[in-house]
């Protein structure tokens, strides 16, 4: 499944550490998606995903959570376009 990284952002703050965004799509989907990352140090990531605009389909999100936890090609990707940005 192809995925296209529409935009993305990040800030660093020596309290907050690491904090990006990026909105992106995957094939097959309806809605955009948005992933929020965050990292202190810039080497361990967590993240929030949500739909970048309106709400979406519930099993296409959750989908998207899947892939993101099982393609690391896919999570790197979304790091890098936020890293960027920086």
């Amino acid at each position: 499944m192809k995925w296209t990284i529409e935009d993305a952002e990040m800030t660093h703050t020596k309290d907050d550490g690491y904090v990006g965004k990026v909105r992106f799509t995957l094939e097959g989907h309806k809605s955009a998606y948005e992933i929020t990352l965050h990292s202190k140090k810039g080497n361990e990531w967590s993240y929030s995903l949500n739909f970048a605009a309106e709400s979406g389909i519930e099993k296409e999100i959750e989908a998207a959570e899947e892939r993101i936890e099982e393609d690391d090609e896919l999570f790197d990707a979304l790091v890098e376009a936020a890293k960027s940005k920086l």
